[in-house]
């Protein structure tokens, strides 16, 4: 399902931009989704002050885990 210039580079790249969208082109659709999903309830959370915290760390983690997951 993944092509040898998707195992890493292209995943992470694609996570910059949108997150989750790394994991579901790995095949991960499920962690793709609550991903972005977790994404998009932080940056919700950024008017409450919580997300302004959350936002990057789950950002950085998402590109991270699109780059080294298998």
């Amino acid at each position: 399902m993944v092509k040898h210039g998707q195992k890493h580079g292209v995943p992470a790249i694609l996570s910059f931009f949108i997150p989750g969208l790394g994991q579901i082109i790995k095949g991960q659709i499920g962690k793709g989704i609550l991903i972005f999903l977790g994404m998009v309830i932080s940056i919700i959370l950024i008017f409450f002050f919580v997300g302004i915290i959350t936002t990057p760390i789950l950002w950085l983690w998402n590109i991270y885990d699109a780059y080294n997951s298998n």
